[in-house]
């Protein structure tokens, strides 16, 4: 096992996945600084880390510059909106965190001497035209659709850190992350298991846009957090897909959701959303052979955990 970094900084730390990352960097003896604006994340998410004493909050927004009176070891930034919900309804500010965002933050990782992991994703793809997903597929993505706002800025975000990378010899690795999941996220924040876990609660219809038959390989949060260490830890440049390759229909994730709830809830099929991908499902070759990382959590074990914590959060 690798040895702990000295300290790590995140950006976005107070977003669903950064506020898991920071907990398991500190679990590992890690000194965290998470950086954010607070814009999207929940209320009380990083409620169980900070007062620690190795943990450090500061509240910034990284479409400005920022430093931070310290070196690092390693920078994470996942700082951006995340959910359709949420970049739809800030569109300048979520191309901005992946423009100046990024570029901001590789400032601070050059400074800091730092390896820097920018947390992608699979919206890179689009809608692909190859199945399952490799890191050598350039996407298939409209420039100009509702969604282009996040899908662009995190394609600009990889092309900057690669220029980075070539230009100044900084150390980095992208991360192509798969859809996401598990306790801890916005019951209101329009993803599409938050949504079906809050609606099968009080036995509301459950949403499903289009036919149903699109398909997402969806990976339970500690699986992600550990391909971040993981990139983290390595010297890979990446693009390096972190996800889980079980492929789902949408309607039998919703079907999985009501037995695991016990909700007598229905199915309800809605309009499609405009550019939505019709199969997403990661080849992660390349992270098993790089980094030797693999997903643990099932979908069905992952999703009850994820609806238990639910029940308890309401």
């Amino acid at each position: 096992m690798a040895e702990p970094f000295e300290l790590a900084v995140v950006t976005g730390g107070a977003g669903f996945v950064g506020a898991h990352l920071c907990s398991a960097l500190l679990a590992a003896g890690t000194e965290v600084v998470a950086v954010d604006n607070l814009v999207t994340s929940a209320t009380g998410a990083l409620d169980s880390v900070r007062d620690h004493p190795r943990f450090r909050f500061v509240e910034h927004d990284v479409t400005t510059p920022f430093s931070l009176p310290t070196m690092a070891d390693v920078v994470f930034h996942l700082a951006s909106a995340a959910s359709p919900r949420d970049y739809l309804a800030l569109p300048i500010e979520t191309l901005r965190a992946g423009s100046l965002g990024t570029e901001h933050a590789l400032d601070f990782a050059r400074a800091a001497g730092a390896r820097f992991v920018l947390a992608s994703t699979s919206e890179v793809y689009g809608d692909p035209a190859e199945h399952p997903q490799t890191e050598s597929y350039w996407g298939n993505v409209n420039p100009v659709g509702p969604r282009s706002v996040y899908d662009e800025a995190k394609r600009y975000a990889e092309a900057i850190t690669v220029a980075y990378r070539g230009k100044h010899g900084l150390n980095t690795g992208i991360a192509r992350i798969f859809n996401t999941y598990g306790p801890g996220m916005r019951p209101d924040d329009g993803r599409m298991i938050p949504t079906f876990l809050r609606q099968a609660s009080v036995g509301e219809p459950l949403t499903v846009t289009g036919s149903g038959e699109q398909t997402r390989s969806i990976c339970y949060v500690t699986d992600t957090v550990r391909g971040l260490v993981a990139l983290a830890h390595s010297d890979h440049p990446g693009p390096v897909n972190i996800g889980n390759p079980h492929e789902l229909r949408v309607r039998d994730l919703a079907d999985l959701i009501r037995t695991i709830t016990g909700s007598s809830s229905t199915i309800e099929y809605v309009d499609a959303a405009e550019d939505d991908p019709q199969r997403r499902c990661p080849d992660i070759s390349l992270a098993r052979e790089a980094l030797g990382w693999r997903p643990r959590v099932a979908p069905d074990e992952g999703i009850r955990l994820t609806a238990k914590w639910f029940s308890r959060a309401e």
